[in-house]
């Protein structure tokens, strides 16, 4: 159809295992409390385990949010998450967004 979903907040609130039984998102994006000092955690490191291994079954891409070290971004790539955002790559910036011409949609 043209789009792609995600389940943003994966791993917290109301963004839980119950919804991949309903939608099938293209992504999920990992929520940051699960990202966040995941490098020393190793109960963390598990749950990001487990969630890949989920993904490669759903066939789901993970995301990982709220990435702001050297070594969460090296631990989540060494459990197979290579898609990370967060202020350890940029910060948010206001920028100008493409203009589309909506008539070709009409």
């Amino acid at each position: 159809m043209g789009f792609t979903t995600s389940l943003d907040d994966f791993g917290n609130g109301y963004a839980n295992l119950d919804l991949l039984t309903d939608l099938h998102p293209d992504t999920l994006k990992i929520d940051r409390e699960l990202v966040m000092e995941c490098d020393s955690n190793s109960r963390r490191q598990a749950i990001l385990k487990s969630m890949v291994a989920l993904a490669r079954t759903l066939g789901t891409q993970l995301v990982a949010e709220g990435v702001e070290t050297r070594e969460e971004s090296r631990c989540l790539l060494a459990l197979g998450i290579a898609v990370q955002q967060g202020y350890y790559f940029a910060r948010p910036e206001v920028g100008k967004l493409p203009t589309v011409a909506l008539e070709k949609y009409d």
